[in-house]
């Protein structure tokens, strides 16, 4: 593909997990925006008919996500390494968007969409660093009697919705565009 809005190239990586009938619908619309698809299929089934130019990474035995995050991202080659969720459903220009935003900003070395879910309301995504604490209340029984969502409303800026570019302290690995430069530096 032509890439109108740099002379980048942007390689993406769909981990899947037995989600074979998801990415039937996911997979071409997001095919449809980048130069490079790698699909890691991570358990039987996790694979049907993928667009044309999809290279396939089949495990042998099932890994964890960093492990096929990494391995799908040895397997490309673009400047930018856009993870998706076999899941996501892409938004025509989306990728666009995202790439020249960070060609715009070279310091910036992930971002990611506004992220809606399936019924179109918001998804927070955007998390400040977590706290012992509220990892201790988030990760064990004790999220019944404080519930997160109820009791960290700053931890998951729930109160902050920008109009515009924010930074933030990590975000939720749904969809992220991240530099390959930056991606080399941290290894």
């Amino acid at each position: 593909l032509s890439r109108s809005h740099s002379n980048m190239s942007v390689s993406a990586v769909v981990v899947s997990h037995a989600h074979a009938d998801v990415l039937d619908r996911s997979l071409p619309l997001l095919a449809a925006q980048v130069d490079e698809v790698v699909v890691v299929a991570n358990l039987p089934g996790s694979t049907n008919e993928l667009p044309a130019g999809t290279k396939v990474i089949e495990n042998l035995r099932p890994q964890c996500l960093s492990a096929n995050v990494n391995a799908g991202t040895a397997a490309t080659s673009g400047t930018y390494v856009l993870f998706a969720n076999p899941d996501v459903v892409v938004e025509p220009g989306c990728v666009a968007t995202l790439a020249s935003f960070m060609d715009a900003h070279p310091l910036c070395g992930i971002a990611r969409p506004e992220l809606l879910w399936p019924d179109g309301s918001w998804q927070p995504s955007r998390r400040r660093f977590p706290t012992v604490s509220g990892t201790i209340v988030r990760r064990t029984p004790l999220r019944r009697l404080y519930p997160p969502y109820e009791r960290q409303r700053a931890h998951y800026q729930l109160d902050d919705r920008p109009a515009s570019p924010a930074e933030a302290d990590w975000l939720l690995g749904a969809f992220l565009l991240q530099r390959r430069t930056m991606l080399d530096e941290i290894g």
